[in-house]
């Protein structure tokens, strides 16, 4: 029998692999959204996680979790992203409060929602980079609410394996002017030469003024906490394996690259931030979280 529904406009896009994982930060922001202590607020994801047929019957406040706070998933790991979400956010407004870049450019975009929730100056234009049956679930859900972004917004349907450069340039990007750079959540799913391509790129098309965040895994060998219970959980409760999803080859030094091309890096561990705001996970034995660091820099001008 031959399908009759239209090519992306339904959620083929986020239905497996990677583009699943969307949801399930979705998933975690809107948990996040609605605590009383909330690092983040993210209207939005609760209704990409119940669009989508995969997700539809997962928690969007912790209340809905039977064991709360005390899930790994839903509990622990969602308060993780909440963090990664605060974060992230402060970074790419200071960065165009602060300085002149008003270009932001935003790597595997996802479900973010960043154009349409942050207060951003005027003249800043975002362009969103991911897959496009992705931006297209993203776009039918975001139009049903009538959503407005709060800046220019440039969608670019392209996977990062084909030519992104030129897709941005075609965008109207201009590598004259500062810019504002992101991947949340993304480099360790792609190969070692796809992330240092990436990371080289970046610093081609970037002039001095230009700032960067990023996220990698330093485990030697992920699947030393392959029973880890961030990992168990996610499998058991979704059916993600994260495990399966991340790249295994020895990831590169994404930061000391850039520290060699000039540019002014910063490296913490997520737990860095939860000290500073007083809320989000911290250490604990078999930790998934015991690798990840988020990366910033900065591109001096001359």
């Amino acid at each position: 029998m031959v399908s009759t529904t239209p090519r992306n406009t339904g959620v083929e896009g986020v239905e497996g692999g990677v583009g699943l994982t969307a949801l399930m930060v979705a998933a975690a922001r809107a948990i996040e959204t609605h605590r009383h202590d909330t690092l983040a607020r993210d209207v939005y994801a609760e209704h990409f996680v119940l669009a989508a047929p995969a997700s539809a019957g997962w928690p969007v406040r912790i209340q809905q979790v039977a064991d709360g706070d005390a899930n790994p998933l839903w509990g622990r790991f969602a308060r993780y992203f909440g963090l990664r979400t605060r974060v992230l956010d402060d970074f790419l407004l200071r960065s165009v409060h602060t300085g002149s870049a008003r270009q932001v450019v935003l790597f595997g975009a996802g479900l973010d929602s960043r154009a349409f929730r942050l207060d951003w100056p005027p003249g800043c234009v975002i362009f969103e980079i991911d897959r496009e049956g992705v931006l297209a679930f993203k776009h039918k859900v975001l139009d049903g609410l009538s959503a407005a972004p709060k800046a220019a917004r440039v969608p670019i349907p392209i996977d990062l394996r084909a030519d992104w450069v030129g897709a941005l340039a075609d965008a109207g990007f201009d590598t004259a002017a500062p810019s504002v750079w992101l991947a949340e959540g993304l480099l360790f799913y792609l190969p070692t030469a796809a992330e240092t391509y990436l990371i080289d790129t970046v610093d081609r098309l970037s002039t001095g003024g230009s700032a960067l965040a990023f996220e990698v895994k330093l485990d030697k060998d992920l699947l030393e906490y392959r029973d880890s219970p961030l990992y168990t959980s996610t499998t058991q409760q979704i059916g993600i394996d994260l495990l399966n999803l991340f790249d295994r080859e020895p990831r590169p030094d994404s930061a000391g690259d850039l520290a060699s091309k000039g540019w002014s890096t910063s490296v913490h561990t997520p737990f860095d931030f939860t000290r500073h705001h007083g809320r989000g996970p911290l250490p604990e034995q078999n930790d998934a979280l015991a690798g990840n660091r988020w990366v910033f820099a900065n591109k001096p001008r001359p």
